[in-house]
């Protein structure tokens, strides 16, 4: 039985939206539509180079969204709204797999179906909030006019009401009709340290959609591939992971706090709400304040109290 305490999130991300928004904004505004992004494909020997470090600088962390996202409370769904055929959208199915999205598909039309993400996912929003009278927060990951009216909505349905949207294209408008507004470039993690990661991603990505068309196999076997390929454990070191999800988590929590010092437990819950699969155990410790000491680089533990805290190093605040 739920908590009646207990707060309940639902994500809902117009995928097209914060991709283009992303793009424009690094590259400048229209680029996005005058390159013919859409439609690229890394994979493509023919490929333009110079779009494809473009596209690199301009992915997306889905991951740094949802983490956020997640520091409301428990997520009840995640929804990413787009035309997934596309090979742009394509190459970020990995990073949402893993996070456990749901991903609707928006069947292009001669116009591209130009306002079908925007009543698809309010539609659903409206449904979710009446079928489970218990979510207690809604994000929306767009910056987009057309979600006012979903905002008010949601707002005097009892939701508190989260945007997420790009820097420079995110409508002043939405921004006032929600409870809080936050722009992706202020997530944490983003700003400090995401580009390298995400251009290592976009290259792994491409290359695995390289052998996808050297193999030439029927859909199925792909996807069988891709999936097991996602799914491998040797992809990335264990301890790594960790080390990322605590530093995110501190950041979170002072942000969301506006305190240094945090209650290892409650760092400990953002942790598993971030990755339900974290346990300091499986890494080797006996008890999570190990854990966070053999990341001295990252924390600091103050076992000085009965109530032991943690805070993110001094040296990692600047970053």
């Amino acid at each position: 039985m739920t908590d009646p305490g207990a707060t309940r999130v639902a994500v809902y991300i117009d995928f097209d939206n914060i991709v283009i928004s992303r793009y424009d904004q690094l590259h400048g505004r229209g680029q996005f539509q005058r390159e013919k992004v859409r439609m690229f494909d890394a994979a493509d020997s023919e490929a333009d180079q110079d779009v494809a470090e473009k596209l690199h600088r301009a992915t997306v962390d889905i991951g740094a969204v949802i983490d956020f996202a997640s520091s409301f409370g428990t997520l009840v769904l995640t929804r990413a709204y787009a035309d997934w055929s596309a090979p742009l959208n394509a190459s970020y199915r990995g990073q949402l797999v893993s996070r456990a999205v749901d991903l609707v598909q928006l069947f292009p039309t001669n116009t591209y179906a130009k306002n079908g993400a925007d009543i698809r996912l309010a539609v659903d929003a409206i449904e979710d909030m009446f079928r489970l009278p218990d979510l207690t927060h809604i994000v929306i990951v767009a910056g987009d006019s057309d979600y006012i009216a979903l905002a008010q909505r949601s707002r005097r349905l009892g939701r508190y009401v989260v945007g997420v949207g790009v820097a420079g294209s995110t409508s002043r408008a939405l921004a006032a009709a929600c409870d809080e507004l936050v722009t992706y470039d202020a997530l944490p993690g983003v700003a400090a340290d995401t580009e390298p990661e995400l251009a290592e991603a976009s290259t792994a990505a491409a290359a695995r959609g390289s052998r996808r068309s050297r193999r030439g196999a029927a859909a199925p076997a792909e996807e069988a591939d891709d999936l097991q390929a996602d799914e491998d454990p040797q992809a990335e070191d264990p301890q790594q992971l960790a080390t990322r999800l605590l530093e995110r988590a501190l950041r979170l929590g002072q942000e969301k706090d506006d305190a240094d010092w945090l209650h290892s437990s409650a760092v400990k819950s953002q942790m598993k709400r971030m990755d339900p699969s974290f346990s300091e155990r499986a890494l080797g410790y006996r008890s999570f304040s190990d854990f966070v000491k053999s990341r001295e680089a990252v924390a600091e533990l103050d076992e000085s109290n009965p109530v032991r805290l943690v805070r993110l190093s001094p040296a990692l605040l600047a970053r």
